[in-house]
């Protein structure tokens, strides 16, 4: 069998199952999850490895129309991505009609010409198997993809099947990470973006999107096996610090609990973690500060 190797980005609106699925796929937590809409910022690579090939899914931020500066450099950074990756995964839930926002995706996804295009519907544990036949007919309208596969990242379903038929539209290539490989985030990266996670669990609507992490430092201790994690979470206006921060510091302590134990698995150490969260007024407006939060 020839080996293969190469990109593929998945697309979609927010919420359809990308960053679940790019976990799923690779094995590991590379990419944070949540509820909110826009949760991935970053063009995060995981990386899948099997004996036929090699696959780099780029997880990417949900195309979208954008209304800050942040929002702008979000949609830039998609469109890079895009036009440099061999597939591009157009996911669409099972269990919702298709919209406007997946037509415009759908629309947008022309633009793309050096890549292979195929659907995937995810969520396919949540609709009866009729309901799933109905939505992979409607997908089928949308244009003439070069595959549509129906996938469960929750319950494992048709993911190896995904995974071959991906590797199987990549250019033939030797190995392109070696075999340890999982992401090209730094560690670094991950910290700040498990703090994020935590940070967005169960935060009012408006409030993600102000919402940065930055590292100000991680040592480990000489006289204990723990290491010293220094985090700042970063909003935009005073009253937005006091809904992270919580009555009483109450909710910071949820997030801080959370996020320690997320990166205690990552370093594979006891970590005591500090979290202080910071005002940047109107950072996702802001050129100067954007840079500094490191978009």
């Amino acid at each position: 069998m020839t080996y293969r190797a190469g990109f593929v980005s998945f697309v979609g609106r927010p919420n359809v199952g990308k960053s679940t699925l790019t976990n799923a796929l690779v094995g590991e937590k590379v990419a944070i999850t949540s509820s909110k809409p826009q949760t991935t910022r970053r063009a995060i690579r995981g990386i899948v490895h099997r004996d036929f090939g090699q696959l780099i899914v780029v997880d990417t931020p949900g195309l979208h129309r954008p209304r800050t500066l942040l929002g702008q450099r979000l949609n830039d950074l998609v469109e890079a991505t895009l036009g440099d990756v061999d597939v591009i995964g157009f996911c669409i839930p099972a269990n919702e009609k298709i919209g406007i926002g997946d037509t415009f995706i759908n629309e947008q996804l022309s633009r793309y010409r050096r890549a292979k295009l195929v659907a995937i519907v995810t969520k396919s544990e949540t609709v009866s198997r009729e309901k799933l036949a109905e939505q992979l007919l409607e997908v089928q309208k949308l244009r003439d993809w070069q595959a549509i596969i129906p996938v469960s990242a929750v319950e494992g379903q048709q993911l190896e099947e995904l995974i071959k038929l991906l590797v199987e539209h990549m250019p033939v290539s030797e190995q392109l990470y070696p075999d340890e490989a999982v992401t090209d985030e730094t560690i670094e990266a991950r910290i700040c973006e498990l703090v994020r996670e935590a940070a967005l669990e169960g935060v009012r609507d408006e409030l993600p999107h102000s919402l940065a992490v930055t590292l100000d430092e991680m040592n480990p201790r000489e006289d204990k096996p723990l290491i010293d994690v220094h985090v700042n979470v970063w909003v935009e206006r005073d009253s937005q610090k006091a809904i992270v921060i919580g009555k009483g510091g109450s909710r910071l302590r949820e997030v801080g609990q959370r996020a320690r134990l997320e990166i205690e698995k990552l370093l594979g150490s006891k970590v005591f973690l500090s979290i202080r969260v910071k005002v940047a007024p109107d950072w996702q407006r802001d050129p100067k500060q954007l840079g500094r939060l490191g978009f």
